[in-house]
């Protein structure tokens, strides 16, 4: 039987909340009969197909209309109110409202606080479970987290899975995703792991196609950074991110649709030509940047942007075509429009990188003259920075476009004839 409070029916747990995306994942559902179905579906973590009339403000704000959901939260019974105050928390009387709502329901107007950053006291955990336990404790170890403590946060969010796992896998899959981030920054690589592989286990099955993305995303990124000393796993990343192509839309999620573009573009770039069919993985690396860039741009993501272009122009450089002439005619546009954003003072040795690589782009088109000013500019920003392998290298480029040169103007002499 559902609690009460103040002789309105409060909701029937275990509660379908914080799984899906906020500020829908957040709100409560009164226990009606019409409610029940939907109920179901939400814990299974799958959008229900239809929406019931009475519940027409929960439907609104799962589309993101949060106006029409607000206004169609009007009753004044407390699943109303506090659903009013996830999507507008002053129009609500907050004691009042956790009053109403009584205990254990109240701690999630503690845990909406914190979410909207407008407490930083952790909410009491103490005599609660299943998923209330689990928002408090990840309320607790988002704040532990603004607190530079990973481990303790870490810690948190794996208690927050064990409360859930059973009950609400679907808010324990998205916790983990949650637990793997912490470890992570704790540089617990290998618990990390576990917890990304354990949330796609999780979440199988379920509409949380964003969540399971994200997961698939980190885990790929996780075994891309230990392909250094364990080669097989840059295979393991580059299938983990086709999964997230192959789970997600660019409109679902632009930067998540752009993230796994440009990373699995960079492990395709990582790994060795040994057979001609490899280059083929050069022309899918070149397609994902440019797919990359139509999410990614210099004023919203300009560091993004700016890695994504130097990326898509290095490899344009060296990529086999039939086309090579345009492919660096283009390759020496993208390194110009790096430049153009890039502050030569606040990252001299970077500006410097893109110099060097658009002179050797340029000499390879046989603009020679061009080259030059670019390499002997590249070449003293390494020399002042104290750069000296750089410096040495940049110096071997201007000695073979001197030997390019030589050879040039001794075929124009012989050409015109000797005197």
């Amino acid at each position: 039987m559902a609690d009460t409070a103040g002789g309105a029916t409060l909701p029937r747990r275990p509660l379908p909340i914080g799984a899906f995306p906020l500020p829908f994942g957040y709100l409560l559902l009164p226990d009606t009969e019409q409610a029940r179905p939907v109920r179901e579906s939400l814990l299974a973590g799958r959008a229900p197909g239809e929406w019931p009339d009475a519940l027409h403000g929960h439907a609104h704000a799962l589309r993101g209309d949060l106006a029409g959901a607000l206004a169609a939260f009007g009753g004044d019974d407390p699943v109303n109110r506090y659903n009013r105050f996830v999507l507008d928390p002053d129009s609500v009387d907050v004691p009042g409202l956790r009053a109403d709502l009584g205990w254990p329901f109240a701690v999630l107007v503690d845990v909406v606080l914190v979410s909207l950053g407008r407490s930083d006291a952790p909410p009491a955990v103490d005599g609660l479970d299943g998923e209330l336990a689990a928002m408090a404790l990840a309320a607790s170890a988002a704040l532990h987290l603004e607190q530079d403590a990973p481990s303790v946060a870490a810690e948190l969010l794996d208690r927050a899975v064990q409360e859930t796992r059973s009950s609400y896998p679907a808010l324990a899959g998205v916790l983990c995703g949650a637990a793997a981030s912490a470890h992570r920054c704790a540089g617990q690589v290998s618990q990390a792991r576990a917890a990304l592989e354990s949330g796609l286990v999780l979440l199988a099955g379920t509409d949380l196609s964003t969540a399971s993305g994200e997961l698939h995303l980190e885990l790929g990124s996780l075994l891309h950074e230990g392909a250094a000393q364990r080669p097989d796993q840059l295979a393991k990343a580059v299938h983990h991110y086709h999964c997230v192509l192959q789970t997600i839309r660019s409109d679902d999620a632009p930067e998540l649709f752009a993230a796994a573009h440009a990373n699995l573009a960079s492990a395709y770039l990582t790994m060795p030509m040994v057979e001609a069919s490899d280059q083929l993985r050069l022309g899918v690396a070149i397609g994902s940047l440019r797919a990359a860039l139509t999410v990614y741009q210099p004023d919203a993501h300009p560091a993004r942007w700016s890695s994504t272009q130097l990326n898509l122009a290095n490899a344009l450089v060296y990529a086999p075509s039939t086309h090579q002439a345009e492919n660096l005619v283009e390759a020496v546009e993208l390194y110009e429009a790096v430049l153009r954003v890039r502050d030569r003072g606040e990252d001299p040795v970077g500006y410097a990188r893109v110099l060097a690589n658009q002179g050797n782009a340029l000499a390879h088109l046989g603009l020679f003259e061009q080259a030059r000013g670019k390499l002997v500019e590249s070449r003293h920003l390494f020399e002042v920075m104290q750069e000296y392998d750089a410096t040495a290298s940049v110096g071997g480029l201007l000695d073979e476009l001197d030997r390019q040169v030589a050879v040039r103007d001794a075929g124009s002499r012989q050409a015109g004839g000797s005197p």
